[in-house]
């Protein structure tokens, strides 16, 4: 039971009060009970008190209360067909929904776990091409807020962290989660990684990123897995391990720290760069038919990179000079916000 838990899908949900729960319950079986003391009531001749031979609407209401509630007395029957016939019909299948009602938590509690064990295999048949973060502290957000930024939507984005809390945070969001370890294989079956499409590795330790990245490459050989370590020299490492990107933390937290002190102006250009929808915005795109055979100056964006067959060529290398069938471009344009206020 221990290691189910910790390997817990949860899907985000409207979160109800424990009050409202019961409250709703209340009301449910409180509508039942009255149902009953009306079918009751518009046919009063049809029942028989044992005590006086009449059926007041009193009488009606205490009918009501104690066939709803099985405790059945049996001083007020029913004595015409037509009343024997609702009872049939109408009363008895009540009294089975007000004992649901009743019983309604402990069966809640009872079924719970299958109830969620359903809907999580439903969702992770429906899901492909998504996006996994493992890890949801601060390097994982950040990545998450880029990517819905980029219109990437929430329900194509799952977390996994072996923090409940971080899970609850992250479903508070709209986002689905796993609760576990991202180095262990069933873990990451959990959130689909056979037909994930990127894997971000976001953890707090380096020996662990790399373990995650060797344990996601094996299962998914052909996913896009952007990893980042603390340090420089575990760098090799994680790229060994499967890694199509690294990036290292801590040197580029130095050279920014750096580039601030000699030129404030570059430094906040580059973070401009870092925060999409404002100012200038770099990304990737595929090359347009009309560009091809062209050079990066002939395009209507600022070309500051050619990708081909996944190396990275800067608009300056030769290789670069004619555009190929295939190739992808990185470019600087102005964000949608810059172009709207203009």
């Amino acid at each position: 039971m221990k290691g189910d838990k910790r390997t817990t899908v949860r899907l985000p949900f409207v979160v109800v009060s424990p009050l409202s729960a019961v409250m709703r319950r209340v009301f449910y079986a409180a509508c039942a009970l009255l149902v009953v003391f009306l079918l009751v009531a518009v046919d009063l001749d049809g029942y028989k008190d044992n005590y006086d031979g009449k059926v007041s609407l009193l009488d009606a209401l205490y009918y009501a209360t104690v066939t709803v509630s099985t405790t059945g007395y049996g001083d007020i029957t029913p004595v015409t067909p037509m009343a024997r016939l609702v009872n049939i019909v109408a009363i008895t299948p009540l009294r089975v929904v007000f004992l649901v009602i009743l019983v309604g938590t402990t069966l809640e509690v009872l079924t719970r776990r299958t109830r969620e064990e359903i809907v999580a295999k439903h969702w992770r048949s429906r899901l492909k091409n998504h996006t996994i973060v493992v890890g949801y502290g601060t390097k994982g957000r950040a990545a998450i807020r880029t990517l819905i930024e980029n219109d990437r939507t929430k329900d194509s984005i799952i977390v996994i962290d072996p923090n409940g809390s971080e899970i609850e945070e992250a479903n508070n969001l709209g986002l689905a989660g796993v609760i576990g370890d991202g180095t262990r294989s069933d873990v990451l079956n959990r959130a689909a990684i056979t037909q994930a499409r990127e894997v971000i590795v976001a953890t707090q330790r380096d020996d662990t990123t790399a373990l995650v990245t060797l344990t996601a490459r094996q299962l998914n050989p052909k996913a896009t897995i952007v990893a980042a370590v603390r340090e420089a020299e575990n760098d090799p490492l994680v790229r060994q391990g499967g890694a199509d990107v690294v990036i290292t933390s801590s040197d580029a937290a130095g050279r920014m720290l750096g580039i601030a002190t000699q030129s404030p102006a570059v430094s906040s250009l580059i973070d401009d760069f870092l925060v999409y929808g404002s100012g200038l915005d770099l990304y990737e795109r595929p090359i347009a038919p009309h560009e091809v055979g062209r050079g990066p100056r002939d395009c209507s964006e600022i070309v500051v990179a050619v990708v081909r067959k996944g190396e990275v060529m800067t608009y300056a290398d030769p290789r670069a000079t004619r555009l190929l069938i295939g190739d992808r471009l990185v470019v600087i344009h102005v964000s949608k916000a810059d172009e709207t206020e203009k």
